[in-house]
């Protein structure tokens, strides 16, 4: 195995670049089967692999203890063959054809010839990169993406073919449509094809079954072109009232969702291969405090809403506490109105109602009930991912929240001090970024840009990034950087040279390259910022002790 250098990914990451893909698979596989100590989640790319841990501490011992692996026996991949029957009558057929040189039987025969190996997932739920090609079919992305791909459609981009799993803006070649479902949550596997899988195409005339969207892809949808860039593709509440449910057992009905409300906890971890992001809460100390003061276990799933307007209303005594932006909360009886403290456990009796005002201060709160939010789990998290549509639908008008019994041992908490609440109208918010892992696509005076302005946060800013505005970054490197992971905090520089930085419903991974990533600790202070709000980076020291040109023979 040869390792081309170790670069550090924020305070919490590694991205390793090795020499070839065979190399990429066989470092993923053997973490996955053996994983490292503090090892979170492990992501195969086209020449990388980003490797994710829960401490810094844990980061630093990943770096150093993975040139010392020994990888000189096969890999233990899942070289399962997937079969994929394919109407290959794509609209870009014929522009595939002029490209290559080839007739469109041609590229029917070289795309059907022999099997394709799945190297890495990304963008969304299902979608797998399969790479191993006829090397006569690289072609490159669409010009002009389309604003709307059909589930089951076949595409080529670069040195790659993949099938789109659900509804999605898109700028692959499409050459043909498929109705295998490539994500269903009702399998055992929720993804038909997985890194290390063989896919062969398979050429027929018609589909017995046209695909529709994808069980499980409950929520509005987000494309690889959308995601790369953090483009909204529609309000964040997304739905249209719900009808009211009868109430079953203890629990809060909404009675008004607000701007947009969602059930969270800390998120789901070790399905980024799969093309599953972490999601879950945005500011996690708010979360975790407020749990901590109702009486339940940290990752106990809450409400997040953004922007004020959530009104709830008890079904049964309730203990409640709420935490994050400085916001006014009004309980309405069915005597009196009274006002309830933030960051402090308080009574909703049954029939009373609970309203969250417009935030002063900050964005989001963190809305705890003791026992804890009951809703099912998916993929072993109750958090709601607005890009994937994986997880609780968005709360609407009439929906009913159940709400757990608290365990006997579980206590309310006394408060503690109130965590500080960034505001835009007390000037930028400051936060600490590391550098890299693809700094050097810039040069100096570009980074030193990044850190010398104050970047607005834009209207279209959403749960997968802020989408900031300032004076452009100009890249000192040209060319297309093949994907790679990344992670919540990544500031990814899109060709517009406007930074997008990613939060917890990111991509997977990207195209474009990431100058810098925001501290573990500050993710926090980012999810307060609301739009109009401004940011500031400063830089911070790299956990990582290697460079970026670290490189060697292992193996």
């Amino acid at each position: 195995m040869q390792i081309r250098g170790i670069r550090p990914v924020g305070t919490h990451a590694v991205m390793i670049e090795l020499g070839s893909m065979d190399d990429v698979l066989s470092l993923k596989s053997h973490l996955s089967e053996h994983p490292l100590p503090g090892q979170v989640d492990v992501l195969a790319a086209a020449e990388t692999v980003l490797v994710t841990a829960d401490s810094p501490a844990a980061i630093r011992t990943i770096a150093a203890e993975v040139p010392r692996l020994d990888l000189s026996g096969p890999a233990d991949l899942d070289d399962t063959l997937r079969e994929i029957e394919t109407v290959y009558d794509g609209e870009d057929l014929d522009d595939v054809a002029e490209l290559t040189g080839l007739s469109r039987d041609a590229v029917i025969e070289a795309h059907t010839g022999r099997p394709w190996i799945a190297a890495f997932g990304g963008f969304a739920p299902g979608f797998a990169y399969l790479a191993d090609g006829d090397e006569r079919l690289e072609v490159p992305r669409r010009a002009s993406p389309r604003t709307e791909v059909p589930p089951g459609s076949v595409g080529l981009a670069g040195k790659f073919s993949a099938v789109y799993p659900r509804r999605s803006p898109g700028g692959w070649q499409l050459i043909g449509r498929t109705a295998a479902r490539m994500w269903d949550l009702d399998r055992k596997d929720p993804a038909l094809v997985a890194p290390g899988n063989r896919v062969q195409f398979k050429a027929v005339r018609e589909l017995i079954d046209v695909q529709g969207t994808a069980p499980g892809s409950q929520h509005a949808e987000a494309g690889p072109e959308d995601a790369e860039t953090g483009a909204s593709t529609g309000p964040e509440d997304r739905g249209e009232p719900g009808e009211p449910r009868e109430p079953a057992g203890s629990g809060v009905s909404v009675v008004s969702p607000g701007a947009q409300s969602l059930i969270q906890d800390l998120g789901r971890f070790g399905y980024a291969d799969l093309g599953v992001s972490e999601a879950g809460a945005l500011d996690a100390p708010a979360m975790t405090a407020a749990n901590r003061l109702a009486g339940n276990r940290p990752n106990d799933a809450v409400v997040e809403t953004a922007m004020g307007g959530l009104t709830i209303k008890a079904h049964g005594d309730q203990v409640v506490a709420v935490t994050g932006a400085s916001s006014s909360l009004t309980i309405k009886g069915t005597a009196n109105t009274r006002s309830a403290p933030l960051e402090t456990p308080f009574a909703l009796l049954d029939g009373e109602q609970l309203t969250i005002g417009p935030a002063r201060r900050g964005l989001r709160n963190y809305v705890a009930i003791r026992g804890g939010i009951d809703v099912p789990e998916v993929l072993g998290s109750r958090a709601t991912d607005t890009m994937s549509g994986l997880g609780p639908e968005p709360l609407a008008a009439g929906s009913f929240i159940p709400v757990a019994e608290a365990p006997p041992t579980s206590v309310v908490a006394h408060p503690g001090p109130a965590a500080d609440e960034p505001s835009a109208d007390e000037g930028p918010v400051t936060v600490d970024i590391v550098p890299g892992p693809r700094d050097d696509w810039f040069d100096q005076a570009a980074f030193e840009s990044l850190c010398n302005q104050d970047w607005g946060v834009t209207p279209k800013s959403n749960r997968v990034g802020l989408r900031l505005d300032g004076t452009p970054l100009e890249r000192a490197a040209s060319g297309e950087l093949p994907s790679e992971g990344t992670v919540a905090g990544s500031i990814q520089m899109p060709p517009s040279g406007l930074p997008v930085l990613f939060l917890a419903d990111h991509p997977v991974t990207g195209g474009y390259p990431v100058i810098a990533v925001v501290t573990h600790r500050d993710l926090g202070k980012v999810a307060q910022i609301p739009p109009g709000g401004t940011i500031r980076f400063r830089v911070a020291e790299a956990p990582v002790g290697l460079g970026n040109d670290e490189a060697g023979e292992t193996g």
